[in-house]
Parts: C-alpha cells; sequence; structure tokens
C-alpha cells in the first residue's frame, strides 16, 4: 500500500499538472470552452493510452532493447532531476507550444510531451520491472494520478483564479524541490544496485 502511495505522489509530481496550467491554458484559449473540454479530455485519455502501454510492455521494451533495471534507474533519475531544476528555474522560451495560431493540439503537445512524457514514460518502466507483482497497485496509482490531473486541469481557471500567477509559480517550485529529492534518490538506488553487480 504505501508503495502504492509513493509511486501515484511521484507520478503526479512527473506529470505535474499545476506547472502544466498555463500552458494547457495558452494552447487551449482560441477554443470555445465547450470544445476546450473535449480536446484536454480526449488528449488526457490518449495520454493515458500510452502511459497504460508502457506500464504492461515496459518489461519487454527493457528486455527488447537489452537495457538493465539500473541503467533506467540512474537515467530516469537525471531526466527527473534536469525536469525539477526547470521546474524550480523556468526558462521564459518553455511556454513555447510549437503550434500556429488557431490550431487544435492533436497527440502534440498536451499528451505528448506534456502528460505522457519520457520521463513519465521511463518511470513506468521502471515501476513495472521493479514491482511486477504489484501491477494492479501500479496501474491504480497510475490512474489516481492521472484522475488528479485531470480534475486539475479541467478546473484550470479556478486554480489559476485561486492561486494567481505567483501561487502557481510557488506551488510549481515546491513541486520541483520535492522531485529534486526523488530523483536523487531513484539515482541512488541505480547505482546501489549497480554497484551490488
Amino acid at each position: 500500500m504505501t508503495e502504492m502511495i509513493s509511486a501515484t505522489i511521484l507520478l503526479l509530481l512527473i506529470m505535474d499538472p499545476l506547472g502544466n496550467l498555463p500552458i494547457f491554458m495558452s494552447v487551449l484559449k482560441h477554443l470555445e470552452p465547450k470544445r476546450r473540454r473535449v480536446v484536454l479530455i480526449r488528449e488526457m485519455l490518449i495520454a493515458l493510452a500510452i502511459m497504460l502501454l508502457f506500464l504492461f510492455a515496459g518489461e519487454k521494451i527493457l528486455a527488447f532493447l537489452n537495457l538493465r533495471t539500473e541503467t533506467v534507474s540512474i537515467s530516469g533519475g537525471i531526466i527527473l532531476f534536469l525536469i525539477a531544476i526547470k521546474m524550480i528555474f523556468p526558462s521564459s522560451e518553455s511556454s513555447s507550444t510549437g503550434l500556429s495560431v488557431g490550431e487544435e493540439p492533436f497527440l502534440v503537445p498536451l499528451a505528448i510531451p506534456l502528460v505522457a512524457g519520457p520521463s513519465l514514460l521511463a518511470t513506468l518502466m521502471l515501476l513495472s520491472h521493479q514491482y511486477p507483482q504489484q501491477m494492479t497497485h501500479l496501474v491504480g496509482a497510475l490512474l489516481i494520478a492521472w484522475g488528479a490531473t485531470v480534475i486539475i486541469l479541467l478546473l484550470s481557471g479556478l486554480f489559476l483564479r485561486l492561486l494567481g500567477d505567483k501561487g502557481v509559480n510557488a506551488l510549481e517550485r515546491l513541486m520541483g524541490l520535492i522531485l529534486i529529492m526523488l530523483a536523487t534518490q531513484m539515482f541512488l538506488d541505480g547505482i546501489r544496485a549497480y554497484l551490488k553487480i
């Protein structure tokens, strides 16, 4: 049960719904509210399908690429660390979405890489490898984190009004700090497992 709670928190931190709020709003702002909701739910369902694929096929992907768990753990820790650094020290160009004005997003950039990014997919592969007997717990953790992300993004207007720009930035930096600690732990676990061999 504790693994499920920690996995849920980890996945939620990597999905970073609060940090993605302004990007989602800027990508979808030209759409009507009803259409915006439909597009957001569609993108989140695509992201969920991709995440479940990596969770269940993660073991086979690792075997196919001939990668050891330690490699994924160390590289996952490095990627998470870099993401956390960007969360704490955001750059002005990170808000660029690469979409032309008036274009409706499909798959990119909302589903991939904002929600189902490389670090999340690597983490899911790692979790499925570490806890193969607890797949139901992992699916539960993923669904809870995904559900919380959907709710936060659907209530984006309310969150931004309540917290304001400064509040969202402060919260994202706090989440970044927690993610740095988790990334360091993942990196050290990988090193420790590698040195045992």
